[in-house]
C-alpha cells in the first residue's frame, strides 16, 4: 500500500529548504523547533549534522503535539548542515571576521558538506472496519545523512571581503551559499549539488518511497 502525504511541515527557518522541498509540488508550513544547538566538544562534524537534526526533528514533535493529531497524511522534517574541515564542523559565522577565517580556510581545497535529515510521518487513520487490511504500522523517526565534496579556488582576500560584504555568508554553514554570490568561488563538487545547498531531494524521496510513501 503506497499513501500520499498531503503537505510537509518544515521544522526549519531556513528560505532554501523551503523552496528546495516546495519544488516537489507539495504544500509546505513552517513550523518552530525550540531547539538549542550546544556543540559537544570533540565530536566530528558528520556527527554534529545528524544530532541536531534529530534535535531539532524531536522538539518540533514535543512543541507541536497537540497540533499535530489529526494531521491529513503530513510530514515533519528538520534538517541540518554541517563543512567539515579535517574534522572541523564550520557551522555559521558570528560575524564577517569569523566569516572572512572560514573563507580562507576554504580557499583553494576540497572540503566536505554533510547534509542530515529527519522525519517523522503524521498519517490520518485509518478505519479498521473498511480497511482491515491497509492499517499502517505505527511511524518511526527516519533520519538519514548525505555528503559531497566541494572544491573552492583560490581566493584572493579581495574576493572573500567582496563576497562576505554581500552579507550572503553570514546564515549559511561553512560561509557560503552555493546557490548564491559564492558559485563564483566554487570549482568544482562530487556528490548531490542539493546536499550542498541544504537538502538532498533524492536521497529523501527515495526514503520515502521504502516506507511505501509518496508526495505524487
Amino acid at each position: 500500500m503506497v499513501q500520499k502525504i498531503n503537505r510537509i511541515l518544515l521544522a526549519s527557518s531556513s528560505p532554501r529548504r523551503f523552496e528546495l522541498l516546495r519544488s516537489l509540488g507539495v504544500d509546505v508550513s513552517v513550523i518552530s523547533n525550540g531547539y538549542d544547538e550546544i556543540d559537544t566538544p570533540g565530536s566530528l562534524p558528520i556527527e554534529v549534522a545528524m544530532r541536531h537534526a534529530r534535535g531539532k526533528l524531536e522538539s518540533a514533535l514535543a512543541r507541536h503535539a497537540g497540533t499535530l493529531q489529526g494531521s491529513d497524511n503530513a510530514i515533519v522534517i528538520a534538517a541540518d548542515t554541517t563543512v567539515d574541515v579535517d574534522g572541523t564542523a564550520f557551522g555559521k559565522p558570528r560575524d564577517d571576521a569569523e566569516a572572512v577565517r572560514m573563507l580562507t580556510a576554504l580557499s583553494g581545497r576540497k572540503h566536505i558538506v554533510h547534509t542530515a535529515f529527519a522525519f517523522l510521518p503524521v498519517l490520518a487513520p485509518v478505519d479498521p472496519e473498511t480497511s482491515p487490511d491497509q492499517i499502517p504500522k505505527e511511524p518511526e523517526i527516519t533520519a538519514e545523512i548525505n555528503s559531497t565534496w566541494v572544491r573552492f579556488y583560490k581566493l584572493s582576500p579581495d574576493e572573500i571581503k567582496d563576497y562576505v560584504a554581500t552579507e550572503e555568508p553570514l546564515d549559511k554553514a561553512g560561509a557560503y551559499g552555493i546557490q548564491g554570490f559564492a558559485s563564483a568561488l566554487i570549482a568544482g563538487i562530487e556528490g548531490d549539488f542539493y546536499t550542498v545547498m541544504g537538502f538532498p531531494l533524492g536521497r529523501f524521496l527515495r526514503s520515502l518511497r521504502e516506507l511505501g510513501l509518496t508526495l505524487q
